[in-house]
C-alpha cells in the first residue's frame, strides 16, 4: 500500500473459504508444479520476453471500459458499492482509504465482506469511525468495515447491508482471512503517543465474520509491532505468516500456542535462508530456485522503541541471520503454500512474487516465481489473491498513470484482467467469493486529508466468464 517512508478450535477446511484453498466440486484448486516458471526464469534478466499470456494461454483478451470506472475482457460485468463517504446502514458514512479485504460465505447464503481502512491522518485530524465506546484509539481514523453483498436471481450483485466493524486503529492497510471465519486487520505503522495517539500503534486486531456490528479492539501484541502489510493463515496448523512493508522487511511467522486461539499467544520468527545468513532477496535472484529455509526467533515482538524505530523487530531477526526483502505487501494462501509479493523488489525494482512452502514444522522452501523486468509488465505488484482456479491476481500500486489488475499463469505469464480508468489510485482488496464467482477489489482513493475534492475510495463486484481464462 501507499508507503510514506519509501525514497483454536478445530480447522474445519470446508469452511475456509476466504482464498483458494476452497473446495470447488470436490477437488483443491492449485498452483502447480513450477516446471513452467524454472523454464521462464530469464524473464526477469535483461533483454527478455515479457512472458504475456494471451487468450486461450490463461488471458483473457484485451481490455475495453466496462463502465466509467474499469475497463475489463469482453464479457465481464462490474457494479459498484461501498462508496466513501455514502451512508452505511449504520448511519455512518464509509470511511475512505478502501484497501485490503477478504471474502466468507453467510449461513444465509450470501457474502460476507471485511474491509480495512488505511486512513492515515494524525491527530488532531483524525478521530475514530462508530461507535467510541469500542475503539482503541478515540484519536485514530482507521479500522475496518463489513458488508454483506448477495447474488440477485437475475445474476446480479447487490449490497444488502454494511456497518463499521472495528474503529480506533491507523492505516489498516492489507490483513487477510483465517480459517476460523475472521479477519485479521494490520495496521503498516508504528507511530503512537510520540505522534499524538492514545495509545501505541502497530499491531494486528482480530475481527469475526459473524460480528453485526462494531466489537472491542484488542491488540494481538505478540504477533508483533511493526510496519504490518498482510497475513496469510495455514489452515492446517494454524501458524500465521506475515509481510512487512519496509525497504528493509522481514518475512515471519507466528506460531500460536493454541490453534484458532491467537490471543492465547505464541511465538513470532522470522525467516532466514539456511546456510546463507543475512540473505538479501531483493536484487540479483534467479526465478524458479528452491532455497531451503528456516526460521529464526524474535525475543521482543513488541519492543519498547517501535514508536521511533520501525525496524526494531527486524533488526532482531536480522541480527540473527535473517532474510531481508524489499517493502513486502500482499500475502495470501493457497495450494498449501503461502504467496506474497515485495513490491519494490527485483533487479528493476519493478516487484517480485515469491512463494513459501512448509516442508516441515520447522522449514520449508522459498521460490521467487516471477519478477518484472519492467513497468509496462507489472508495475510494483501490492495486494494478492489466489483464485480457485489456480491463477495469481495482482493489484498494482506504481508510479505509472494507468494502474492494472494483473493475472498470473501457472506457467508464469502475466496478463491484464482490469485496467483503473477513473484515475491514477491504487487497486487493493481483491479477494474471490467462496464459489469463486465473483472477484471484489477496492480502488482505494486518498488516504489522509486533502485540500480540494479527493479521490473517492469504492468496491466493485466483478464476474463473467472465468473459464476462459487463468483467474
Amino acid at each position: 500500500m501507499t508507503n510514506v517512508s519509501r525514497g483454536m478450535p478445530r480447522v474445519d477446511r470446508r469452511r475456509f473459504l476466504g482464498g483458494s484453498a476452497a473446495l470447488l466440486g470436490g477437488t483443491m484448486a492449485s498452483w502447480g508444479g513450477l516446471e513452467g516458471l524454472v523454464a521462464r526464469a530469464a524473464l526477469g534478466q535483461e533483454g527478455a520476453a515479457p512472458g504475456r499470456a494471451g487468450p486461450g494461454e490463461g488471458g483473457y483478451g484485451p481490455l475495453r471500459p466496462a463502465g466509467p470506472e474499469i475497463a475489463l475482457p469482453r464479457g465481464f460485468t462490474y457494479v459498484r458499492f461501498g462508496v466513501e463517504g455514502t451512508p452505511m446502514s449504520d448511519g455512518n458514512p464509509t470511511p475512505r482509504a478502501h484497501d485490503g479485504m477478504a471474502a466468507t460465505a453467510l449461513p444465509n447464503g450470501n457474502i460476507r465482506l471485511i474491509r480495512n481502512h488505511e486512513d492515515r491522518d494524525e491527530p488532531p485530524n483524525a478521530t475514530a469511525i462508530g461507535d467510541r465506546s469500542t475503539a482503541y484509539d478515540s484519536t485514530a481514523g482507521g479500522g475496518t468495515t463489513s458488508l454483506e453483498v448477495r447474488v440477485t436471481p437475475g445474476g446480479d450483485r447487490e449490497l444488502v447491508r454494511d456497518f463499521v466493524s472495528l474503529s480506533g486503529t491507523t492505516v489498516n492497510c492489507a490483513g487477510g482471512p483465517t480459517p476460523w471465519d475472521s479477519w485479521l486487520t494490520c495496521e503498516e505503522t508504528t507511530s503512537g503517543q510520540n505522534r499524538g495517539f492514545e495509545k501505541e500503534h502497530g499491531y494486528i486486531f482480530e475481527v469475526p465474520v459473524s460480528a453485526e456490528e462494531a466489537v472491542a479492539a484488542e491488540p494481538l501484541v505478540e504477533m508483533g509491532r511493526f510496519v504490518h502489510e498482510a497475513v496469510a493463515v495455514d489452515p492446517a496448523t494454524g501458524i500465521v505468516y506475515e509481510t512487512e512493508d519496509n525497504d528493509l522487511a522481514g518475512f515471519y511467522r507466528f506460531v500460536p500456542s493454541e490453534q484458532g486461539n491467537l490471543r492465547a499467544g505464541g511465538r513470532l520468527q522470522m525467516l532466514a535462508v539456511t546456510d546463507q545468513r543475512f540473505y538479501d532477496a531483493r536484487s540479483g535472484q534467479q526465478m524458479g530456485l528452491q532455497l531451503p529455509v528456516s526460521w529464526v526467533g524474535i525475543d521482543e515482538p513488541d519492543p519498547a522503541g517501535a514508536s521511533v524505530n520501525s525496524l526494531a523487530v527486524y533488526q532482531q531477526g536480522f541480527a540473527k541471520g535473517g532474510a531481508t526483502f524489499a517493502r513486502l505487501e500482499g500475502c495470501w494462501w493457497g495450494d498449501d503454500a503461502a504467496y506474497f509479493t515485495s513490491t519494490s523488489g527485483g533487479d528493476a525494482e519493478e516487484g517480485q512474487v515469491w512463494e513459501y512452502r512448509p516442508t516441515s514444522t520447522d522449514g520449508g522452501t522459498l521460490r521467487l516465481i516471477f519478477e518484472s523486468p519492467d513497468q509496462a509488465v507489472l508495475d510494483n505488484p501490492d495486494d494478492i489473491t489466489v483464485s480457485p482456479r489456480g491463477g495469481i491476481v495482482l493489484c498494482e500500486d506504481g508510479d505509472s498513470e494507468n494502474q492494472f489488475l494483473r493475472g498470473l499463469t501457472k506457467d508464469g505469464r502475466i496478463f491484464d484482467f482490469a485496467q483503473n480508468i477513473l484515475n491514477n489510485r491504487e487497486w487493493a482488496g481483491a479477494t474471490f467469493s467462496p464459489d469463486g464467482e465473483t472477484l471484489f477489489v477496492n480502488i482505494q482513493g486518498e488516504t489522509g486529508s486533502s485540500e480540494g475534492e479527493a479521490d473517492l475510495g469504492m468496491t466493485f463486484a466483478i464476474w463473467g466468464p472465468w473459464e476462459r481464462g487463468a483467474l
